[in-house]
């Protein structure tokens, strides 16, 4: 398990429904912080729905 070094920290992550932006925010997010994504087009994080499963 990792350390979660950032928690208590917010991290606001621009273009984060898809690509490398969404990679960041998950990556931040298993480091503790909690995370804020900011995408134009949000729907397009729908690719992803077999995460939710």
């Amino acid at each position: 398990m990792e350390e979660k070094k950032l928690k208590g920290k917010v991290a606001m992550i621009t273009g984060g429904a898809r690509g490398l932006g969404r990679g960041y925010a998950l990556r931040l997010a298993r480091l503790g912080a909690d995370i804020a994504i900011v995408d134009r087009n949000l729907k397009s994080a729908e690719v992803y729905a077999f995460e939710r499963e």
